[in-house]
């Protein structure tokens, strides 16, 4: 069974070290999250995997790595100083904040609607630069990649001799200094971004917005995100941004929170290289800009064929590394019954969730929407307590559980059953997963299996293979282990081995296992993948 809440992926991302809330240990900070040993893994799995579609196996394609720092100017000519803004709130009476779009003119906090005008708030992060700190000595956390890549535009251009229609694309860090950030790795505060600024002829720009749309959906799939999952929405014109002539947002079913964005890909028109050239009104621009009286460069392209400068039109892709990575995860979650569970020890649960719900509804330290919260999700779970047993655990690590005694108890009795019952499964594709392959001796105290099943391991991770070594526990408890965090396959050294040199190897998915030779295991494990 796929997911059916956030709270799952949540879970499970934070028990197996894919994701850990920052600073926690001195309370952590709201919208901030760290990648842990096997997040760091599948995101850059992630991003190797756009960084290879996008520019290895194209023609038209340059890399770039733009500073992270840039001069102020460019966030005014860009219009960020201007227009990068969110409607804020305050409630009166519990003093949160809020976006004003967000919240229907009611606090969630409190439910007051005692709320003050909602006025501009700006989400860019100021940093000083240099010693003395006056008005003018400060720079912005960029809240975007896209301004590095059109302030190197004509350096790219030159020094690759690059026509059009070509692109320059860039994985790195943002900064949005967001009001209210929530759901998880969704709106966040530091976050990276995949983009992809592609150049073209003013009058094709149409042809290639709907070209990489299709482009960017086929690379979505082939990351196991089906199209079945993506809704595509075009922008109505009132809501565009600024720059834009035309946007389609691909809008993700996440569990819980339903369709939201993972990534935009907009017609930028001529704004962006208008808006950071001089000599604006001898250009011929489409888009209305900012008159421009600091940039010392004229950003056209000459057109070999009509012998003119033309300034390029801009289609870009935009994704979120994080947003991406949840979408994944959310994708691959999946809870798999593998036998029955005992009656007597599900009825024993079932009376454990209804009296950790009985004492939430009652517990005075916890809010309404808690409350609220905790016994919606805890009547989905005992509505078929066989088949949701797995989603507990996530029950348990939602807000204001842990302030219910009785959860420990609810832990103690679901939790052996689980492991007896049930496996989660994340089914990553092979290319993401952290951990392509797991070895196993059949007993951690024999000389002869651990040498060998070590000597395994290395030999697959110098052939690049990403793979990993555990003896801490039995056989069975280490499969589900290597299930929960997607490892495609899972090698155990057994006697066997010592007298024939095959190892057994079992696939994640379809539980089966095969012996295969050691000589011959990283091709077997290469063809299967």
């Amino acid at each position: 069974m796929p997911a059916q809440t956030l709270e799952q992926v949540v879970s499970l991302a934070k028990r197996r070290g894919f994701i850990f809330p920052s600073s926690e240990l001195y309370g952590g900070l709201q919208g901030v999250f760290d990648y842990g040993p096997l997040g760091v893994e599948l995101k850059n799995n992630i991003q190797n995997d756009w960084w290879r579609t996008n520019v290895y196996q194209r023609d038209d394609m340059e890399g770039l790595d733009a500073a992270i720092l840039m001069n102020r100017l460019v966030w005014k000519y860009s219009g960020h100083e201007e227009t990068f803004n969110d409607p804020l709130v305050d409630c009166r009476n519990c003093k949160s904040r809020w976006r004003a779009d967000h919240i229907k003119g009611t606090c969630p906090n409190c439910g007051s609607t005692d709320l003050t005008e909602s006025r501009p708030f700006n989400m860019m992060f100021k940093t000083q630069v240099g010693p003395v700190a006056d008005p003018n000595s400060f720079a912005y956390l960029r809240p975007e990649t896209a301004q590095g890549i059109f302030a190197n535009y004509q350096n790219v251009q030159q020094t690759m001799s690059r026509k059009l229609p070509f692109g320059i694309a860039q994985i790195g860090k943002a900064f949005r200094n967001e009001i209210n950030p929530r759901n998880f790795l969704f709106r966040v505060r530091e976050f990276d971004q995949m983009e992809i600024e592609f150049f073209v002829m003013p009058g094709t720009d149409e042809q290639w917005h709907e070209r990489w749309l299709e482009a960017r959906l086929s690379w979505w799939e082939g990351i196991g995100v089906p199209r079945t999952q993506i809704q595509i929405y075009d922008v109505p014109q009132g809501d565009l941004a600024h720059y834009s002539k035309r946007t389609y947002d691909l809008m993700y079913n996440y569990p819980s929170l339903g369709y939201e964005e993972i990534e935009g890909i907009a017609n930028r028109t001529d704004y962006d290289l208008g808006s950071h050239s001089r000599d604006q009104d001898s250009l011929g621009l489409t888009a209305r800009v900012s008159p421009n009286s600091d940039s010392i460069a004229k950003l056209t392209y000459f057109d070999q064929e009509s012998k003119r400068h033309v300034v390029p039109f801009v289609i870009e892709p935009s994704a979120g590394v994080g947003r991406c990575t949840l979408a994944v995860l959310c994708e691959a979650y999946d809870e798999e019954m593998v036998k029955a569970p005992a009656a007597e020890k599900l009825e024993a649960v079932q009376a454990a969730l209804a009296a950790f719900l009985k004492s939430a509804v009652r517990n005075e330290g916890l809010r309404g929407e808690q409350k609220e919260a905790l016994a919606a999700e805890g009547a989905a779970i005992g509505a078929d307590l066989a088949t949701n047993l797995g989603r507990i655990e996530a029950l348990l690590a939602m807000s204001g559980a842990d302030q219910i005694e009785l959860g420990k108890k609810l832990r103690g009795q679901a939790q052996p059953l689980v492991d007896e019952s049930y496996r989660t499964v994340l089914r990553l594709k092979p290319k993401l997963a952290p951990i392509k392959a797991a070895v196993f001796p059949l007993k951690r105290n024999h000389d002869g299996l651990v040498e060998t099943a070590r000597g395994l391991r290395k030999r697959l991770q110098s052939s690049g293979l990403r793979s990993i070594y555990d003896d801490t526990g039995a056989i069975g408890k280490l499969y589900r282990r290597q299930d929960e965090i997607g490892t495609p396959f899972c090698i155990t050294v057994d006697f066997q081995t010592l007298e024939d040199g095959s190892v057994t190897v079992r696939d994640r998915d379809s539980m089966q296992q095969e012996r295969v030779a050691q000589a011959e295991v990283e091709a077997y494990l290469r063809g299967k993948m």
